[in-house]
């Protein structure tokens, strides 16, 4: 099943709820939800209470991607304001399985990222824990940046790690996905889009979705 996952960081706070039942009228299925510190990346967004302003907006599962320092101290604050799945980074856990169980233990659906230069291989320990994988394909911190292709190699890997595996974890992407780049992410492998400015940067975002998941459909017919 392909799925996409708006991220309201690109969206119109001001008009937020209306941009969220425009891509849910277009076909999304999940909200991404982007959340800086201005530590891990160099930005600051958004905290508990605006996921739970989204939680009253929406009955869509809201993915919650923490691109934050000590993600420990937040994950039940994030939970508790409505957070249905929560990402964290290899990169920014210290005890990466133990965080996971956090997660897991209370009632969200854990997934790990890895930033573009981080290698698939530091997740084979925990990838039997996790119900998504998301590989970044930007650095992040930033919407609107230009989308690393070398990110799909990683992607590759990890349908092949799971194969082997007998696995069951999705693949996710965040970074760069556009119309001239979402058929290529799906051939490759992933199965849940996120897309910002290509939803939210100009146009109808409820036409903008339905563009893509049209071009993401027509994508799985040529898998290889």
């Amino acid at each position: 099943m392909i799925e996409l996952a708006p991220s309201i960081l690109s969206a119109d706070f001001g008009h937020l709820a209306q941009h969220v039942q425009a891509v849910t009228e277009g076909g999304a299925t999940l909200l991404h939800v982007d959340v800086m510190d201005g530590h891990f990346v160099p930005n600051i967004t958004i905290g508990p209470p605006v996921v739970a302003s989204l939680r009253k907006a929406t009955e869509l599962p809201l993915d919650v991607h923490l691109m934050i320092e000590n993600p420990d101290q937040y994950i039940s604050a994030f939970v508790d304001a409505g957070a249905d799945w929560i990402s964290v980074h290899q990169e920014a856990c210290v005890h990466l399985n133990r965080t996971l169980d956090h997660i897991r233990s209370q009632g969200a659906n854990p997934g790990v990222v890895i930033n573009p230069a981080t290698p698939v291989h530091t997740l084979e320990e925990v990838l039997d824990m996790v119900d998504h994988v998301l590989v970044m394909s930007v650095n992040p911190g930033f919407g609107g940046q230009k989308f690393i292709p070398q990110s799909l190699d990683k992607v590759r890997k990890l349908a092949m790690m799971r194969t082997a595996r007998n696995a069951s974890f999705r693949i996710e992407i965040d970074g760069g996905i556009s119309p001239d780049t979402i058929g290529e992410a799906v051939r490759a492998g992933v199965e849940i889009l996120v897309a910002g400015n290509a939803v939210f940067g100009q146009g109808n975002p409820r036409e903008n979705t339905q563009r893509l998941l049209k071009l993401a459909t027509e994508a799985t017919l040529q898998r290889v």
